[in-house]
């Protein structure tokens, strides 16, 4: 039986998992981040992850537990963390850039916790095409980017997507902190498991139909801040000679997804590739669920169980604007007991 043939109301029950920190539990954070903050690096680099392989170890008990349930548990496809102490004068304004000459002083707290319940999951890693390969990145709007559909984007609504789609060895799981988020703007998220469809629709979604090219960001960076860098000239092969791939794909009985509507075709004249294309998207957006992201809030996403979006909201460019700390994980390193990757290069 085709697992997506579900009915309706069951679809409609989306399971968002959560866990809270405690009192203690938050203290004893406190203490571990003090420790490992005084070290002198940044989870931007893999010079911490290097040291500190084993960090996962030194989160509570109880989150570790929770962290790796999520990772093993097939069936959940996004879970929230709460009650994370951000400290709003401390980490001072929204950048205007995520250039960030001022460094990461601000954020190394945060930043240590995030590389913590990350490296829980996996191994961290980046994208050379991407502020520079750093391992924890920004998301926030820029001025001038308001129309883009990318996390630096406001005024357009950026539609359900998997992070880095275009990619054969994209992301295991996709980590959205919350530094600030005022306007409470909120996340969409919408499982896979949680849809139905049609056999032939899923017939079609599974055959090589489709193109999914690199979002605008992995060249636009590259051209405007380092255009000697090779990584662009392979990203600008993947624009202009994209391989046909599937949108569904993997076991059928647990079905995996990839898919960036704005950055995605079917491969030639397809008519009945588009209709399964464009159920899909009426299926995605009957289920999604909004979540906001607030300040100490984690968002952990399977991205390739579950896709995402973000509503549109007007910024206001004064350094109060939502801002969130992202770190993308590949399993390969689940176990611990490989390298972490630092950068993975186009």
């Amino acid at each position: 039986m085709n697992p997506l043939r579900l009915r309706k109301d069951q679809a409609t029950m989306v399971r968002t998992d959560q866990y809270t920190l405690s009192c203690d539990e938050v203290n004893d954070l406190r203490a571990t981040l003090d420790e490992l903050s005084e070290g002198g690096l940044s989870p931007t680099e893999a010079d911490f992850y290097e040291k500190y392989r084993d960090c996962y170890e030194l989160l509570p008990s109880g989150l570790r537990r929770f962290l790796t349930d999520f990772r093993d548990d097939v069936s959940s496809a996004v879970c929230l963390v709460n009650g994370f102490p951000v400290d709003d004068a401390a980490v001072g304004p929204t950048p205007r850039h995520w250039e960030r000459p001022e460094g990461y002083d601000a954020t190394i707290r945060p930043d240590i916790y995030l590389a913590m319940c990350a490296s829980t999951l996996g191994a961290p890693f980046a994208w050379a095409t991407l502020q520079y390969g750093r391992l924890v990145q920004d998301i926030f709007p820029i001025k001038g980017d308001e129309r883009r559909e990318s996390g630096h984007g406001s005024e357009a609504f950026l539609t359900f997507h998997t992070d880095d789609a275009f990619r054969p060895d994209s992301p295991d799981h996709l980590l959205l902190f919350g530094i600030r988020n005022p306007d409470a703007v909120p996340t969409f998220v919408a499982p896979l498991r949680h849809i139905r469809l049609r056999d032939t629709d899923w017939r079609v979604l599974s055959e090589k139909r489709f193109h999914i090219l690199p979002d605008d960001e992995h060249i636009r960076q590259l051209e405007l801040h380092a255009p000697d860098d090779p990584a662009l000239l392979r990203a600008i092969e993947m624009r202009d000679c994209p391989q046909p791939v599937s949108v569904l794909f993997g076991d059928p009985v647990n079905p995996r997804i990839r898919l960036d509507t704005p950055f995605m075709r079917c491969a030639g004249d397809d008519p009945e590739a588009q209709r399964a294309l464009n159920t899909l998207l009426s299926e995605l957006e009957g289920v999604r669920n909004p979540l906001v992201v607030h300040a100490g809030s984690l968002l952990i996403l399977d991205n390739r169980r579950a896709v995402h979006g973000r509503d549109s909201f007007t910024a206001r460019h004064d350094g109060t604007d939502r801002w969130l700390r992202k770190v993308i994980v590949s399993r390969q390193s689940a176990a611990h007991g490989a390298e972490p990757i630092d950068r993975v290069r186009l």
